[in-house]
């Protein structure tokens, strides 16, 4: 495979994640309007949202099985495009069925696309000799930055979900379907820190602290999006309009952390990066916990947000590493993982702020990410940094 194809399929992969990242944020940014528009009760709304997530998970799982046969480029580029649809789709309807099918779709659909889109980062970082995951995931937070800017725009302007969604989806949708001829899988040679024996297939075993660190940094992150305004409001006394901002700081330190990690990781190793990663964010939500008002709850988060930028791409990653005669399996099934942390995340910090206080909910998820310092181990050697001393990728013949 020529540098040139490489280079094309990174730059193809980038605009992938950023066009998933924009889609994303428009769907859960705007879920008071879904609500609205199709009549959901309060007590209706969690079964809806956590099916997403759950038909996420199995499509993940599925999506192993096919991409055996066709190659994950080939999923991603058919994926993506019935994602975009799919969130066109939740701005149509007015009865309920139409939002559970709409959703549902969605939720199957953005399953196949992370899996897919994960494994072609990983097989491209291979490729390269060098990290790079992290900034496709970079990609992927500014994408969401402009996909929260889009919904506000269509609140502001009390916009229909259709009317909001329609123009960012005649946008993306080209952009998208054309980008996705580039798409690249490389192919190289087993990278150092693999697990000898363990390249023809996935065990369990060996996967497993990664699927612990994957799910616990995503019950972090949802602590974050579902927790941050309601706790900056009703626990540090914050104006409605200031509750907004936690969220848009860690989504800000999120990118930046991002988008200089793949540095760090080249300079001190993948193990170095994620160790110091969890620290920051276990750090970050011990001041949630104490933060005695709201600019100190705001800057707490803004530390959080640059702990967990670093962790789930190199858990992709290391899990490349891992199996490296397996890494589109193994990528399928650390991809479930995520999805457990979205779905235990909210509702555990949720019972416990309503049994006992938000302050002291803080702890499970500051408790949980620490945790990733004992597993860092998982995530290879000083080696796992991969080298090279130069940003060409490495030219593979594929024959």
């Amino acid at each position: 495979m020529t540098d040139a194809r490489l280079r094309r399929g990174r730059g193809s992969l980038a605009v992938s994640f950023f066009v998933q990242g924009v889609t994303f944020a428009l769907l859960v940014t705007r879920i008071p309007a879904i609500q609205d528009q199709y009549g959901i009760s309060d007590g209706l709304l969690p079964a809806f949202l956590a099916a997403v997530p759950i038909l996420a998970g199995v499509a993940s799982v599925a999506t192993e099985k096919v991409v055996a046969r066709v190659g994950p480029a080939v999923v991603l580029r058919w994926a993506q495009p019935f994602v975009l649809l799919a969130l066109l789709s939740v701005g149509l309807g007015s009865e309920l069925w139409h939002a559970a099918v709409a959703l549902g779709l969605f939720g199957i659909a953005v399953g196949a696309l992370d899996a897919s889109m994960n494994m072609l980062g990983v097989s491209l970082q291979r490729a390269y000799g060098r990290s790079i995951m992290l900034g496709f995931h970079a990609a992927y937070s500014l994408g969401g930055i402009a996909g929260a800017s889009l919904a506000w725009v269509g609140a502001h302007w009390h916009l229909s979900l259709f009317v909001s969604y329609l123009p960012v989806v005649a946008v993306l949708l080209p952009v998208a379907f054309v980008g996705s001829r580039w798409y690249a899988a490389g192919e190289g040679a087993v990278p150092v820190g693999a697990v000898e024996g363990k390249g023809s297939g996935v065990v369990f075993k060996v996967l497993l602290p990664l699927c612990l660190v994957m799910t616990f940094a995503y019950i972090g992150d949802s602590t974050v999006s579902n927790w941050s305004a309601k706790y900056l409001q009703d626990v540090l006394g914050s104006s409605e309009e200031l509750a907004t901002v936690p969220y848009n700081a860690y989504m800000v330190t999120t990118l930046l952390g991002r988008a200089v990690g793949d540095f760090g990781v080249r300079r001190f190793g993948a193990v170095v990066v994620v160790r110091a990663g969890a620290v920051l964010a276990g750090l970050g939500f011990a001041l949630v916990a104490v933060a005695p008002g709201a600019w100190v709850g705001i800057a707490a988060f803004t530390v959080l947000g640059l702990g967990l930028s670093v962790i789930v791409p190199q858990t992709f990653a290391a899990a490349g590493r891992l199996f490296p005669g397996a890494s589109d399996a193994a990528v399928a099934r650390l991809n479930v993982f995520n999805y457990v942390g979205f779905l235990v995340g909210s509702p555990l910090v949720g019972a416990l702020g309503d049994a006992w206080s938000y302050r002291g909910a803080m702890a499970v998820p500051m408790v949980l990410v620490l945790v990733t310092v004992v597993y860092a181990t998982s995530f290879g050697s000083r080696e796992a940094r991969y080298g090279g001393g130069h940003e060409r990728p490495r030219t593979v013949d594929v024959g």
